[in-house]
């Protein structure tokens, strides 16, 4: 029947379409979709009205063979559940809102294999650029990069090593940091705990041995790495492993809040006074350390900051205007908290 809009047919209506629905040229819209900021607010109104009753949804392919790239910016992640980053996605998600750029994610599952995997994928569909969050390319998929023709943005280690922009803290220093300040409050036998997949920690471990080291105290048989994901049941876990194996244990530095809180917890099953007996600091400063009870000292990282500031650093590098090899150090905050606050140190 003539005159019925079907959804098949709303999925031939092109940006032309639009164009003369609005009585714009089809560059215009275009424009307004990809650049909002390149139109006045009430024509773009317009045009975003017009393509929502029309039901136009643009073509990528075509759009990839038109012209240099889809308009999606692609995001490789080590995993879609680990919630500190999922604050980072939001601070990308919400810059790239309104910009015209499209995002989609690929899961690395921590596997350097199916990261070289995903990253050939995405640049066959010629991205508009990537941002790596939390993970940096290496070997193969690095010297890949190297030669992409997108941006390339990296939410890692200041010190990695980068294809294109790099944007973080400081990793070795704020572990450094952080192992320092329990030696500080008195805590000298103190332990390190990590989960795996191998290789994520390093950086941590070396801060924690530095510190250690520059301390006289330092016993590689003190580091406690477990092959499970980090959890707060792999925290409780490992602090009864710590006490059967680290003799006058009093405190420990974990790879993360989750594993701060299983010892909190495993400590208070066990009647281990926190911070009296045994200290506890954490990384990354999770909402719920400064609820616990006692507080988590932790590692602050400005997790929504990086993913905005990331995403910001893209949008600049597709107009030219970010240096590939530009490096961001956006800082981190050590936050005391009730966890290693003795009244005073051991041994004064």
């Amino acid at each position: 029947m003539k005159g019925r809009q079907t959804r098949g047919d709303k999925s031939r209506v092109t940006l032309s379409d639009v164009a003369r629905a609005v009585g714009v040229s089809a560059i215009t819209v275009s424009r307004a979709l990809r650049a909002p900021g390149r139109v006045s607010p009430d024509l773009r109104a317009r045009i975003l009205e017009a393509v929502e009753r029309m039901g136009y949804v643009p073509d990528l392919a075509a759009r990839a063979l038109a012209s240099r790239d889809s308009g999606v910016i692609g995001l490789i992640m080590p995993t879609l559940t680990y919630l500190p980053l999922l604050d980072v996605m939001t601070g990308i998600e919400d810059r790239l809102c309104g910009s015209g750029f499209g995002v989609q994610y690929a899961n690395t599952r921590f596997d350097q294999a199916i990261m070289d995997q995903q990253v050939r994928m995405l640049l066959a569909q010629r991205p508009s650029g990537l941002i790596f969050v939390g993970v940096a390319p290496t070997g193969e998929t690095l010297t890949r990069l190297r030669d992409a023709p997108c941006p390339i943005v990296q939410i890692s280690d200041v010190r990695s090593e980068g294809a294109g922009a790099v944007i973080g803290i400081d990793t070795e220093l704020a572990s450094r940091m952080a192992t320092r300040h329990m030696l500080d409050k008195g805590y000298r036998r103190v332990a390190l705990i990590d989960g795996r997949p191998p290789g994520r920690g390093l950086l941590r471990r070396e801060g924690y041995e530095n510190a250690m080291r520059e301390a006289g105290l330092y016993n590689p048989g003190w580091e406690v790495l477990d092959d499970a994901p980090s959890s707060v049941i792999l925290g409780s876990r490992l602090l009864r492993h710590i006490l059967d194996t680290v003799p006058g244990a009093d405190g420990v530095l974990c790879h993360n809040d989750d594993l701060a809180l299983g010892i909190l917890f495993e400590c208070q099953r066990l009647g281990i006074r926190v911070p009296q007996d045994f200290g506890i600091c954490g990384f990354n400063d999770l909402d719920y350390a400064a609820m616990a009870q006692p507080s988590l000292t932790s590692v602050h990282v400005p997790r929504y900051d990086l993913g905005k500031q990331a995403a910001e650093m893209m949008i600049r590098a597709m107009r030219g205007t970010v240096p590939r090899g530009e490096v961001v150090d956006i800082g981190f905050t050590l936050f005391e908290r009730q966890s290693t606050q003795r009244d005073r140190p051991a041994g004064d």
